[in-house]
């Protein structure tokens, strides 16, 4: 919801060119974090560390990649349950980097990343306003007091 504002409620104010740009970005990120790997795994070739270490270094990006696609993904969709879990994985999502621009491009061709979320808390709060605004009647103060008999 970060480069969209407010537009996300009623899909205006350059919506759709907003969602574009933020696919187009995040792919572009993606590429570039992969080219920018391929260059880290070209230094370890030059320096002949050994097949086990390239090994290694291939299954720990792939490993971190799923794992901070899969939790930016569901990051989409709900809060998480333990805020102290989910923070002790930001260095696993720093690592997986490629995986989360990969969520966030593929959430951006279908919506907004996160809107679901925030619509569904948007109209809960909505429906929570006009349930208390609907039942109130006026100034409570101004109310006709019963008589006594």
């Amino acid at each position: 919801m970060r480069f969209f504002g407010t537009t996300w409620v009623h899909h205006d104010g350059g919506y759709v060119l907003r969602r574009v740009a933020v696919a187009a970005g995040s792919l572009a990120a993606a590429v570039a974090g992969c080219l920018v790997l391929r260059f880290a795994y070209q230094g370890l070739e030059t320096a002949r560390v050994g097949g086990f270490v390239n090994l290694l270094v291939i299954v720990t990006f792939a490993v971190c990649s799923a794992i901070a696609f899969r939790k930016t993904w569901e990051g989409f969709s709900r809060r998480p349950a333990d805020p102290a879990r989910d923070e002790s994985l930001r260095s696993l999502r720093m690592i997986g980097f490629i995986g989360a621009l990969l969520a966030y491009f593929f959430r951006s061709l279908a919506e907004a990343p996160g809107e679901e979320l925030r619509r569904g808390e948007y109209e809960t709060a909505l429906a929570q306003y006009e349930k208390r605004r609907g039942t109130r009647t006026g100034n409570p103060a101004a109310r006709k007091k019963p008589k006594r008999k």
